[in-house]
């Protein structure tokens, strides 16, 4: 198994930052990564992502949710057609921090025969997370906060 994982801090609530990432038709006016997100994020939903990786061409996921608890946490999955090939859980983890913060832990875990062979694909994918988180960032921290 592979893991790629990046933090940021976001001056805003759990709740403020669940709201715009679970979002997704509106993702395509602040994020440079998932373009085109269309979908519930409810467990055992379907999604569909337009990604476009900073090198790279623009991909079409069709994951599936595995967990959706608001301001704490949304996964969704993918698997190849042949089992053990190549699985892919992409996760996002809200945590409380101090004061009116969010500690998000944005990545991906990939298992199977080809993991081993990512390494560069998975480098460039932290690139593109990153540059996600501090669209997100910047998204929230503009927004009106509710009283």
């Amino acid at each position: 198994m592979r893991t790629i994982s990046t933090t940021i801090t976001i001056d805003a609530t759990p709740e403020e930052v669940w709201a715009t990432l679970s979002d997704l038709p509106r993702h395509c006016t602040w994020n440079p990564y998932i373009r085109e997100a269309y979908g519930e994020p409810v467990p055992g939903g379907r999604l569909t992502l337009r990604t476009h990786p900073e090198a790279g061409d623009p991909v079409t996921l069709r994951p599936r949710v595995v967990a959706a608890r608001p301001a704490a946490e949304l996964r969704w999955v993918r698997r190849t057609l042949v089992p053990g090939l190549l699985d892919t859980e992409h996760f996002f983890h809200l945590a409380e921090g101090p004061g009116r913060t969010t500690r998000l832990e944005h990545g991906e875990r990939v298992r199977g025969l080809l993991a081993p062979f990512l390494g560069r694909l998975l480098t460039r994918n932290a690139r593109d997370f990153a540059a996600m988180n501090e669209a997100l960032r910047a998204r929230v921290e503009a927004a009106p906060t509710t009283p």
